[in-house]
């Protein structure tokens, strides 16, 4: 599969475009000069390109081969994006290299890197990017209510609907417990979830609604406490079962990552429901859906000029409205039923230890 795929990008006269940026783990510093060698994903010995980054920690855009625009337009047994490795180096820190950085044709793909500054143990960092939910084979969601249930035991317990500033993604199922947690700003996540959902390629039109349904579901995980409620210490998973697909270290699409920007606040709602709706999705091919968005049909009804909302409310109902919600620092959480105090312990005290310790290793 691997030489098939490179044989045709090898032919296609298509482009699409790719800028590094790379950050210290310390600070977040732009890493002027760090090197990174391009090579095909499965060829790593070939070389393609080689950038070196400016003060600003960022490369220039270099255009690099594509399969064909019409690939990504039709559900399609040929992979419609363009898989790359980076070998990224710089004096000073441990290297890192990323396999499976996704180009698209007539795209901006933008891949984010974070260096260690380098140690005795000369430690080696390497990204798998796995393949995008639209190719791949992922598990499909399973049904939930997309209201949850509000009483009076406290169990839904967040006073209003907040933007967080990070969310905490479990990268595995949420039984897991080897599955790692990553504290991910909320912008960050939304930009690479709907990366690894949808195609940049597809109209603006149709990326604002599927990025107005992941945000309106995260939303929802987050105003409900879901997890947290069920005794996990996480926001969220990456398990196509649960939740979205998020990737660790995957490259994201300069107009995904525009459109979350003029989006971030906003969320689905309902008349008279305060929390925000599960908006639960599926491909609309291998997996039927019928009371979801279909990813697949919401491209196609924005190709015919359909706006957000109209094909949201296709598919969700007349009675979807789109909101906004108010944005906040940190992550989040309810009112434990008392102060804490020097002495306190517990799920409350553990969590706003975590906090703390992120908030520290991002500003030492």
């Amino acid at each position: 599969m691997g030489k098939i795929l490179r044989m045709m990008q090898e032919n296609s006269q298509e482009r699409g475009k790719l800028q590094i940026s790379v950050n210290s783990t310390v600070r977040n510093r732009p890493i002027a000069g760090a090197r990174i060698a391009i090579s095909y994903t499965g060829d790593p010995g070939n070389t393609l390109e080689e950038l070196v980054t400016d003060e600003s920690g960022q490369t220039q855009q270099v255009e690099l081969p594509t399969p064909p625009l019409e690939y990504s337009m039709e559900p399609s047994e040929y992979q419609p994006y363009a898989e790359y490795t980076l070998r990224i180096t710089r004096e000073g820190y441990e290297p890192v290299d990323i396999t499976g950085t996704e180009v698209m044709s007539g795209t901006l793909a933008l891949q984010p890197v974070s260096m260690e500054p380098e140690t005795p143990e000369e430690n080696f960092d390497r990204i798998v990017i796995p393949a995008h939910t639209l190719f791949g084979e992922y598990p499909e969601k399973i049904p939930e209510d997309e209201i949850k249930p509000v009483d009076e035991s406290g169990e839904i317990v967040l006073s209003r609907v907040v933007v967080p500033e990070f969310v905490v993604v479990h990268d595995g199922t949420p039984d897991d417990t080897t599955a790692q947690n990553y504290y991910v700003r909320y912008r960050d996540y939304i930009k690479n979830v709907a990366s690894s959902e949808i195609y940049s390629t597809w109209s603006e039109n149709t990326i604002r609604a599927n990025v107005l349904a992941i945000m309106s579901f995260t939303l929802n995980r987050v105003y409900t406490e879901w997890y947290r409620n069920k005794g996990y210490d996480f926001t969220i998973t990456s398990s196509t079962a649960f939740d979205h697909k998020w990737m660790p270290g995957r490259n994201i699409f300069e107009n995904i990552s525009r459109i979350v920007d003029e989006l971030f606040s906003n969320y689905l709602s309902r008349p008279n429901v305060r929390q925000p709706i599960l908006t639960q999705y599926c491909d609309g091919q291998r997996v039927k859906c019928p009371q979801w968005m279909s990813q697949w049909g919401s491209k196609y009804l924005g190709d015919q000029g359909y706006t957000p909302i109209e094909i949201l409310r296709y598919y969700y109902g007349d009675n979807m409205y789109i909101n906004t919600a108010e944005e906040i620092a940190g992550i989040p959480a309810s009112w434990p039923g008392e102060n804490l105090d020097i002495g306190s312990s517990g799920e409350k005290v553990r969590q706003m230890q975590e906090q703390l310790n992120t908030i520290a290793g991002a500003y030492p």
